[in-house]
């Protein structure tokens, strides 16, 4: 498992880079690739093969130039993961959805599902991100999007930055083992169910006496949608999600009406 993290290369040219403030070489010939063709090739690498397949000898290779010319569009990798974390964002909300206030509910399902989909479409983004927001123009669009779903409901901006937080927080924690099944399945050499077909016969034999509700719930998830629901799972925890922000929105709602 790789340990790269977002933001731990050297974060002003990371920005420079970003957001294309950097000078280009006056003299020689023209280069060969430029950095987003460097950004696409990483992406392309971690999207089929991982991160850890990621290296800057390898996405040098991918568009056709030496490794040694790669740090002259780049400083390392740790920049680059940061552009790659920024150009993958540009997919988050990419059509722009008009936002209703009065459909608030809807609004946040609708980021909420569209940064899962982000996830499973990168799982390798997972891994990488962390608190420290890649600060480009494509993570600042999406985050923009994101707080106009709702924008107009009298929130306070703290308030609207607290809600944000905890949607992308919990899609963030509950799309985790979703998008990385295709890894347990590479590493595993098994697919979910040939893992449980190995397993069932051992847990036939568990007393599960000590363990009764553990027994009884068990069963009745497994014979409704077997033993992983990622996609159902998801989908009650956000209703759950969007049930407790109601409360809190209805409340502020009905003090300002008594005002």
């Amino acid at each position: 498992m790789s340990d790269e993290i977002s933001g731990r290369g050297d974060p002003l040219k990371s920005l420079q880079l970003l957001w294309g403030r950097t000078e280009a070489p006056k003299r020689g010939p023209k280069a060969k690739a430029s950095v987003a063709d460097l950004v696409a090739a990483a992406v392309a690498i971690a999207d089929t093969e991982g991160l850890d397949a990621v290296s800057t000898r390898r996405v040098a290779e991918a568009v056709g130039i030496s490794p040694m010319s790669f740090y002259t569009h780049i400083p390392g990798k740790a920049e680059l993961l940061d552009l790659m974390l920024d150009a993958v964002s540009g997919d988050i909300l990419k059509d722009q959805p008009v936002f209703k206030p009065a459909a608030w509910r809807a609004n946040l399902a609708r980021v909420a599902n569209d940064y899962r989909q982000f996830y499973l479409a990168h799982p390798w983004v997972i891994q990488l991100v962390t608190h420290r927001t890649v600060l480009g123009p494509n993570t600042f669009r999406s985050a923009n999007i994101a707080l106009s779903a709702i924008e107009g409901l009298g929130l306070t901006d703290l308030e609207m930055d607290r809600i944000i937080t905890m949607v992308l927080d919990y899609v963030h924690g509950a799309v985790r083992n979703a998008a990385r099944e295709k890894m347990v399945k590479e590493l595993t050499g098994m697919t979910d169910e040939e893992w449980w077909y190995r397993v069932a016969p051992f847990l036939e034999t568990v007393d599960y006496t000590p363990y009764p509700v553990l027994a009884r719930v068990g069963k009745t998830a497994g014979e409704t949608y077997g033993a992983h629901d990622p996609e159902g799972a998801f989908a009650f925890g956000m209703e759950r999600v969007l049930d407790g922000l109601a409360a809190f929105i209805e409340g502020k709602t009905k003090v300002k009406a008594h005002r």
